[in-house]
């Protein structure tokens, strides 16, 4: 008998050459009703542009299913300054996409989000901590996204401490923390959430509006297979090991703890597996 994993292969790989052909942004968004005015608020605290769109499945089932508001935070525009403009626009245009709103750090967001910042420049951190201390009084989320504290990428850890920092400077503030993951893969996220097809096309869609990145590294195509992954790691270190695999196609992990106004603590014993048909709002119930 003929190996047929070949032939599965090759059909895999002819699929991502043809994902090299289809547009990069420019596409219609999707119908969708508004949030009421009062619906709870997520905030999304993304390092970088595109962050959004990688780790935001939750976000966008939350928006989708619940009605909730979701709110991303640009933290920085990135690092190469003759390119902050054109990401501000792509960014807009791929929140624009999925419903979004879309708040800015500062003309040109914040700069030097990194550990060592902290270290060095006690006041320009404090400064950067103000500010997103700032938009946390004014937005008064129920949840927010936030990376974990090892996600490898300088600028990632880097919002992880800026966030926590800016927690504590807002003691009667009280809400739900989703530590999120991308460049490093957390030791104990203890939810693992599907992404249903549909809002996966979605998500891929959104992230081709960054053009300039994805034409250097086409990962919007690869994102599927990352949250194929997801569903293998988290199938035991969410579910526990030596446990069956969801039934799910595509998954995001994430750490679910909670902000009592001094310290992140747990909300729920053990690891939870949400899958298209579950009642996300329950997770976040107050």
């Amino acid at each position: 008998m003929k190996n047929p994993y070949r032939s599965l292969l090759n059909r895999l790989l002819a699929l991502q050459t043809r994902g090299r052909t289809l547009p990069l942004g420019g596409l219609a968004a999707p119908r969708r009703r508004a949030p009421a005015a009062r619906a709870p608020r997520v905030l999304v605290f993304s390092p970088h542009p595109d962050d959004e769109c990688i780790i935001g499945g939750l976000a966008l089932r939350l928006q989708r299913e619940c009605r909730w508001r979701v709110v991303n935070v640009a933290v920085t525009q990135g690092s190469r300054k003759d390119r902050q403009a054109a990401r501000w626009k792509e960014l807009a245009d791929a929140c624009a996409y999925l419903g979004f709103d879309l708040v800015a750090t500062g003309p040109h967001g914040l700069e030097g989000v990194n550990r060592e910042t902290r270290e060095r420049e006690p006041a320009r951190w404090a400064a950067m901590v103000e500010t997103i201390a700032a938009l946390l009084r004014e937005q008064r989320p129920r949840a927010i996204l936030v990376p974990h504290d090892a996600d490898w990428n300088s600028t990632h850890i880097g919002t992880h401490l800026l966030v926590l920092d800016a927690l504590a400077a807002c003691p009667q503030l009280r809400c739900f923390v989703v530590e999120t993951e991308f460049w490093g893969a957390m030791a104990t996220p203890n939810l693992m959430v599907e992404i249903p097809p549909r809002d996966l096309a979605d998500l891929m869609a959104a992230l081709s509006f960054h053009v300039g990145e994805v034409q250097r590294n086409p990962y919007h195509l690869t994102l599927p297979a990352w949250m194929q992954d997801n569903v293998r790691r988290g199938g035991e270190v969410v579910g526990g090991q030596g446990g069956a695999a969801p039934d799910f196609a595509f998954a995001t992990l994430y750490r679910l703890r909670a902000w009592n106004g001094q310290a992140l603590v747990p909300v729920h014993e053990g690891g939870k597996l949400i899958g298209a048909g579950d009642d996300l709002a329950a997770l976040f119930k107050e």
